[in-house]
C-alpha cells in the first residue's frame, strides 16, 4: 500500500474502486422523467432542412472536414475518374485563403505505352491559378477555388447524402 491508501484508511475511507457500494450511473437515473436535450423528431426535421438547402437537388455526397468533422458541403458531384475528389459550387463552414495561391501549372498526360511518344497534351487548365480553400472551424486544407469560384475538394470526409 502507498501513502495514499494508508491515509484514506486510517480516516475510515475506502477507495471507490475498493467499496462494495459501487453503484453505477445507469442505477441513478430515473427512466420517468423525458430527458430534457432529446427530440425523437430531430432527423426528420434534419433531413427536411437539408433537403430545402439544396432546392430539390441531389448530391453525390455530403463532405466534413477530416480533422473536426464540420460539414463543409452539402451539394457535391464526384469526379469521374478522381472518386476521392468533389467539387461543388455552394458551401458552408469553409474560408478562402486568398494570400494563399496555388499555380497548378498544365496537365500532361503520356502517350499510349509502346508508341514511343512522349509529347504531352495539355488539359484545359493551364494556367489557372486556384486559391486554397480551409476548414473554418480548424484552419485544415480541405481544397481549391479556381477562377470560375468552382470548389474542388480533395481532403474531405465523404458520407451518404
Amino acid at each position: 500500500m502507498n501513502n495514499k491508501d494508508e491515509k484514506h484508511k486510517e480516516e475510515g475511507e475506502e477507495s471507490p474502486s475498493h467499496s462494495q457500494q459501487t453503484v453505477s450511473d445507469d442505477d441513478e437515473i430515473d427512466y420517468s422523467v423525458k430527458p430534457e436535450f432529446y427530440d425523437s423528431e430531430l432527423d426528420d426535421k434534419d433531413e427536411l432542412w437539408v433537403q430545402k438547402k439544396r432546392g430539390g437537388r441531389t448530391s453525390d455526397a455530403i463532405l466534413n472536414c477530416p480533422a473536426c468533422f464540420t460539414t463543409l458541403c452539402l451539394d457535391c458531384q464526384r469526379h469521374e475518374k478522381n472518386i476521392t475528389q468533389y467539387r461543388a459550387m455552394f458551401v458552408v463552414n469553409c474560408k478562402i485563403k486568398s494570400e494563399q495561391v496555388a499555380d497548378l501549372g498544365t496537365k500532361r498526360k503520356r502517350g499510349k505505352k509502346g508508341r514511343g511518344s512522349s509529347e504531352a497534351k495539355v488539359g484545359s487548365d493551364v494556367g489557372e491559378t486556384y486559391k486554397h480553400v480551409c476548414c473554418s472551424v480548424c484552419s485544415t486544407q480541405v481544397g481549391v477555388i479556381d477562377e470560375e469560384e468552382v470548389y474542388h475538394f480533395f481532403n474531405v470526409l465523404p458520407s451518404e447524402p
